[in-house]
């Protein structure tokens, strides 16, 4: 009973949309008129429910939208459960690496100002990048070095075939050292340093020929500074978020929104959740010197789904250009060479790398809800987006919580797309 006038409340929500997002100024529309049922979009609400009524996530946001239009904009659950907050659709979240799409942007936008080249060294723009070294064995534990067959380019970076690292997803000889020495983020570090810091230490594979998550996105942060004359903050602002109209997306969250930002929460050992990080005592609460374009932005689901509507739009959202038609079509197209495919193996078979975005290159019985020519990509404390130009829609699909899960997304993608069905 409980559960069921959950749903009718978010049902409610859901007829009071139009109304509701005038504020967000994104357009919108009842799902019927864009081919969805409204009906199934209800019960992909219900499935977030679930998860918190089962202590598996606090609290969450969804937004769909088809066609252009948002027809489904809900929250769910509580921000704060300790202060016993609400989510709200205005809520403030750490996107982690749904910063990474976003820096993209950045660099093709640099791209069609002929600013940079995509096939460029990337030692044109940072200097102590030329050179690097390679280790012979990945997995040995002594390194040995050996020299790199080409340079690294930008689009190695922007594809993840650069041959960099993380430092905390292995433990290899490599890895170590960038626990060591490189900093990614932290009081008085820079784009600058860490470029400086990392170009010493050995590449994990030749370039271009394996794909492997990294910092490179974060490279990528500072040749933007490099190629633009500009910091990464005021790149974004000027460039990307002021014409998208995302005015809570930034490296840091300002005293006069505190109050939006949600609680970070992981599994307590004992049962349920329990906070991580809290807007009393969070690092976000400071402007950064480290601006990370891999990692670091933090933004709302209204704000995101304006740059998401951008990317469906095939560059342009509000009367506002931000990329060519073309520029969209070949970021969201599998750029990886045959050796680097598929970026991985159960759902990620079939699954290429475009510029800045995963890309479903073929069907996979692992992932049957996932549809070819889907792009998107998701952050470490569990929120996600994807894009499909065949159904001509956006999702995003917002929570707080680390380790990193698909949970909400796996509960909601397949009934999505039965609304799609559905809704013929």
């Amino acid at each position: 009973m409980q559960l069921n006038r959950k749903i009718a409340l978010c049902i409610a929500a859901t007829f009071c949309l139009p109304a509701i997002l005038i504020a967000y100024e994104l357009p919108t529309a009842a799902p019927e008129q864009v081919g969805l049922s409204a009906e199934k979009l209800q019960r992909a609400q219900a499935a977030m429910q679930k998860l918190v009524d089962d202590k598996r996530i606090a609290g969450g946001v969804i937004v769909v939208a088809r066609r252009g239009k948002v027809v489904q904009f809900e929250a769910c659950g509580m921000m704060d459960i300790e202060a016993k907050k609400p989510m709200k659709r205005d809520t403030i979240f750490r996107f982690y690496s749904m910063s990474k799409p976003i820096t993209s942007v950045a660099v093709m936008i640099l791209y069609e100002q002929g600013k940079i080249e995509l096939d460029d060294p990337v030692s044109e723009y940072i200097p102590q990048f030329k050179g690097l070294k390679v280790v012979a064995d990945p997995d040995a534990e002594e390194i040995t070095e050996v020299e790199a067959k080409r340079q690294m380019t930008v689009r190695d970076l922007m594809r993840h075939t650069s041959g960099l690292t993380y430092g905390f997803f292995s433990n290899t000889a490599v890895d170590k050292l960038y626990r060591k020495s490189v900093q990614l983020g932290g009081s008085g570090v820079t784009l600058e340093e860490m470029a400086k810091n990392l170009a010493p230490i050995p590449l994990l594979y030749q370039p271009g020929t394996k794909w492997h998550y990294s910092v490179s996105t974060d490279v990528l942060g500072r040749v933007v500074e490099v190629a633009s004359g500009q910091s990464l903050d005021k790149f974004f602002a000027e460039r990307i978020f002021e014409p998208l109209g995302m005015a809570d997306t930034a490296f840091y969250v300002p005293a006069g929104k505190i109050d939006r930002f949600a609680t970070n929460y992981g599994p307590n050992p004992q049962g349920g959740l329990r906070p991580i990080d809290k807007p009393e005592t969070t690092r976000y609460a400071k402007m950064p010197t480290f601006f990370s374009g891999g990692g670091g932005l933090v933004s709302t689901a209204g704000d995101y789904m304006r740059f998401c509507l951008m990317l469906l739009n095939k560059g342009e959202f509000g009367g506002k250009r931000l990329l060519k038609t073309e520029t969209v079509e070949m970021m969201t197209k599998d750029q990886l060479p045959e050796q680097a495919y598929p970026i991985g193996t159960g759902g990620r078979a079939g699954v290429g790398f475009g510029l800045g975005f995963s890309v479903r290159v073929e069907s996979s019985d692992a992932a049957p809800a996932s549809r070819v020519g889907e792009y998107g990509w998701g952050g470490m404390a569990s929120t996600h987006f994807w894009i499909s130009p065949r159904d001509e829609i956006a999702v995003i699909v917002l929570t707080q919580h680390i380790p990193y899960s698909n949970r909400a997304e796996r509960a909601v993608k397949p009934i999505i797309y039965e609304a799609i069905s559905a809704g013929r």
